[in-house]
């Protein structure tokens, strides 16, 4: 069985989006010090590393991360090539370009992003969806769409998708993961009433 793990590991100051709370991870309690056990405080935003948007997150009243649907959320997933779009947005155009399965009902965008967890610092330059792009999603039936950064698209992106109830995971790493078919385990953490909610995400196939 191989299985990829395409979450970004968590660590003291790594990059965030910008205007986000920063990341701190603190040792509290120390073996070193004569305590009875090593406890350390983890001080993040819920939109931190690898992480899944709740329609909270851009509709208000919408449903939180506690009340996500892990049937959406686990189960056959599609990792699709998209390293030849090089110029943003990703629209309806240049989706409609790429080798989507007709058979895809998550889909993972592999895109020229993932080089960009190679610096410490948060790259502006990155490729997202527009409204376009999230309404050909959206129209293909398609319950989870994930990319290779910190975000899935601008506001309206965002919206359209979430309004819809597909699941938007952000932040992944496909740098070792080669396009094809896997099955998706992405298990978001269970926050109750929070807007988004990290997650550690792992591709599985035979």
């Amino acid at each position: 069985m191989e299985i990829r793990d395409i979450s970004v590991p968590i660590r003291d100051g790594m990059l965030h989006y910008p205007g986000d709370p920063a990341i701190s991870l603190e040792r509290v309690s120390s073996l070193a010090d004569g305590a009875a056990a090593n406890i350390s405080k983890l001080d993040f935003g819920v939109h931190t590393g690898t992480h899944v948007d709740a329609p909270l997150h851009f509709i208000e009243g919408g449903d939180a991360a506690d009340a996500l649907r892990l049937s959406s959320l686990i189960g056959p997933a599609d990792v699709v090539d998209a390293t030849s779009i090089e110029d943003g947005p990703i629209d309806d155009r240049a989706l409609s370009g790429l080798d989507i399965p007709a058979t895809c009902t998550r889909l993972l965008l592999k895109t020229r992003n993932s080089a960009l967890w190679e610096h410490d610092d948060y790259q502006h330059e990155f490729l997202s969806l527009d409204e376009a792009g999230a309404r050909y999603v959206g129209d293909r039936g398609i319950v989870l769409v994930g990319i290779d950064y910190l975000s899935i698209g601008d506001a309206e992106a965002h919206r359209v998708l979430l309004g819809q109830g597909i699941v938007a995971v952000e932040g992944l790493d496909f740098r070792a993961v080669e396009p094809g078919r896997y099955t998706l385990l992405c298990l978001p953490l269970r926050i109750v009433g929070s807007d988004g909610a990290p997650a550690r995400a792992v591709l599985v196939r035979d």
